[in-house]
């Protein structure tokens, strides 16, 4: 029977606050559960540091926007960053510090509990974890932050107003907290609770992090001390492929497997997930809005299609003429996960909602401003509501330990044994039905082109390895993060693209060799009475022209070409957009928080 977490959150949830804001660190006030009457027993404990679960929901599949994996038409942060629109005065996000507070408090109260001397460290484990997770994403976003380690009083001025403070001493203290929090929180496996495990796949990947940061943004003046975090993440995740007990979900299922794992209704025993969300109908329902499928805000692009290898593991890139390869082309004999994560020609629509076209075989949707792609990674295709509702989701997997452990000893370049890659790499290839990684893979030309940082005796196998991590974690929100880590951030002016088109007339977007869609030029009306294909089925019509003009897809050489969604992308300007402003109203408030990076 599933155990559900969100129901000791909600319980969690009755620990409230009242009061006012008094500085710039939102402090909180005293909780109404007053602290001389809470923090007695492990139930009190445990009930607050459920409190602290801050982890992602159903937007979990949506979370490469503005990436080269994906776009959207919303309006984002780095969209208008690139656009040269942003600044301190409406980049208002990210310098919170309430949470801060809530760990603090019981960091300073948990010692009153009547429990034993390792189940306090336990609990303390876990607040340092929650405030390690807590910095990780300050220095990600901010660099130098100030280090606050107490629950900050009114009186507290020269906390208050004191300065931000450098990356290295608050990178240090992030790394005391996760590695008290890895030797000291309990191993015990329950469903959708953090234990030891998910502390350590949250301390390597940090770590791998740090360590990749350092390597590749040299102008911070710390890259002899990448190795040290490099070591540490490898080191870390091999911890857990030994200790943990987990195993890459395998049934030798190579067209499906992968794809099981996003929309599967019963994950707690699952193998490979280290820490999930878990629902049940009618209990705690799931969010069913498709919006990752591609036909909202967010759509998937064409760039990530291309880094999938051919199923015989040869570079898709290289083969000749795959620019202009057509989208039934370009799903042709590929790595069988891309299949598991986009729409391919012959895919079946079954949760109509999202598509007028009724259910059966999936014509491509094409519209203004969307790449003609969907996704159906994490997209619930059932007409059923009640299995919509049911369905899990694997926050962390021990497929990125592997990927962790493999990049990390590549970045050393200690990566020097098959052996490695077949207890990492491997067994995701293996599960996907892919040709073995091998020590000395073929370099890619396009992949060494965009990651000019990485030349060297090791090049290829890292870059390999990147491909790997791009290919098994798509839309599962890191595209962002490895992009800024391994200093790539110009790979944002690329401009996003989708669906190619040779030319107009009619298309076959289903892969059975009849046409389904027709394009016309820009000058011409839709008619009222349209052609049918072969099997009596009236094709779909499309308007095709270049951004501006009055049609209905807009294509990058007006009537053949990509499907192209904007008319601007923007600079990237290295390196002050690889951090984010302190927004301007909590620097009137703080004069002594300087902005760095040329913000």
């Amino acid at each position: 029977m599933k155990r559900y977490i969100k129901l000791s959150l909600l319980t969690a949830s009755l620990l409230t606050f009242a009061g006012c804001n008094d500085s710039y660190l939102d402090q909180l006030p005293e909780t109404m559960v007053q602290k001389e009457n809470f923090f007695k027993t492990e139930s009190d404990l445990d009930m607050y540091a459920l409190n602290l679960y801050d982890f992602l929901d159903n937007g979990f599949y949506e979370q490469d926007a503005t990436t080269d994996n994906a776009s959207t038409t919303g309006n984002k942060e780095i969209k208008n960053i690139l656009l040269g629109t942003a600044s301190e005065s409406n980049i208002t996000e990210g310098w919170n510090w309430q949470k801060l507070r809530d760990i603090n408090f019981m960091l300073e109260n948990l010692s009153k509990a009547n429990i034993s001397e390792a189940k306090l460290k336990h609990y303390e484990g876990l607040a340092r974890y929650f405030r390690a997770r807590f910095y990780v994403s300050k220095v990600q976003r901010f660099s130098d932050v100030p280090w606050i380690d107490k629950v900050v009083k009114v009186e507290d001025e020269a906390v208050l107003f004191g300065k931000r403070d450098p990356r290295e001493l608050v990178v240090g203290k992030i790394m005391e907290d996760f590695k008290f929090a890895f030797e000291n929180v309990e191993t015990t496996k329950i469903p959708g609770k953090v234990n030891k495990w998910v502390i350590g796949q949250e301390y390597s990947r940090f770590a791998l992090f740090e360590g990749t940061y350092r390597k590749y943004h040299k102008y911070l003046g710390l890259d002899k001390t990448a190795a040290n975090f490099l070591t540490i993440a490898y080191q870390t995740a091999e911890s857990i492929m030994n200790n943990g007990g987990y195993a890459i979900h395998n049934t030798g299922k190579v067209e499906s497997d992968y794809a099981s794992l996003y929309n599967n209704a019963n994950l707690e025993n699952n193998s490979e997930v280290i820490l999930g969300r878990f629902y049940a109908n009618n209990v705690i329902n799931r969010s069913d809005w498709p919006g990752m499928f591609g036909n909202y805000e967010y759509y998937p692009l064409r760039d990530v299609v291309q880094s999938y290898l051919m199923k015989d593991g040869s570079i898709y890139t290289n083969k000749p003429g795959y620019e202009k390869f057509s989208f039934v082309e370009e799903f042709k004999d590929r790595d069988p996960r891309l299949a598991q994560t986009y729409a391919a020609p012959g895919w079946n629509l079954v949760y109509v909602s999202t598509y007028s076209q009724g259910p059966g075989l999936y014509v491509q949707q094409l519209s203004k401003n969307f790449s003609g792609y969907h996704q159906i990674k994490g997209f619930l295709n059932t007409s059923v509501q009640e299995e919509r509702y049911n369905v899990d989701i694997p926050l962390y997997r021990y497929a990125e330990v592997l990927l962790t452990f493999a990049e990390a000893k590549a970045e050393l370049g200690i990566l020097n044994n098959q052996g490695d890659l077949d207890k990492s790499i491997n067994l995701l290839r293996k599960r996907a039905g892919m040709p073995d990684m091998t020590l000395n893979p073929v370099l890619d030309p396009k992949m060494a082109n965009d990651f000019k940082e990485t030349a060297g005796p090791n090049q290829s196998l890292i870059l390999e390895i990147r491909r790997e991590r791009r290919v098994e974690l798509a839309f599962e929100g890191f595209r962002f993060n490895d992009l800024m880590r391994w200093k790539a951030g110009k790979l944002l002016e690329r401009k996003p693209q989708g669906i190619y088109f040779k030319g107009l007339g009619n298309h076959d977007v289903t892969g059975d060799g009849i046409a389904d869609i027709k394009l016309i030029p820009s000058n011409e009306s839709l008619p009222e009475v349209r052609e049918k294909n072969s099997l009596g089925v009236t094709l779909r019509y499309y308007k095709v022209g270049r951004i501006g003009q009055d049609v209905s897809v807009f294509l990058s050489e007006g009537n053949s070409g990509y499907i192209d969604v904007v008319d601007k992308v923007g600079t990237f300007e290295d390196p002050k957009y690889y951090y984010r402003p302190i927004p301007k109203n909590d620097r009137d408030i703080n004069p002594s928080l300087e902005q760095i990076f040329g913000w």
